[in-house]
């Protein structure tokens, strides 16, 4: 299961608490571009080859229930 928002793996509900809490959106108002973006810094940060990071980023986030 993941994160309908991010896409970072979760044990249960729709959200992770990174991306969902106190029922909002920590980062509302963001867009699936800022979004991407977000994910693909916190990716390489974390130590993830940018390339590749992006391309994962770009393939599932758009696919995610908070985006479509």
């Amino acid at each position: 299961m993941i994160c309908q928002s991010c896409g970072m793996p979760i044990e249960s509900g729709e959200y992770c608490k990174f991306c969902f809490k106190d029922g909002k959106f920590t980062d509302e108002g963001i867009t699936m571009e800022e979004k991407i973006e977000k994910n693909i810094k916190i990716a390489v940060s974390l130590g993830m080859d940018k390339e590749k990071a992006k391309a994962l980023a770009q393939d599932t986030i758009p696919k995610l229930k908070r985006w479509i």
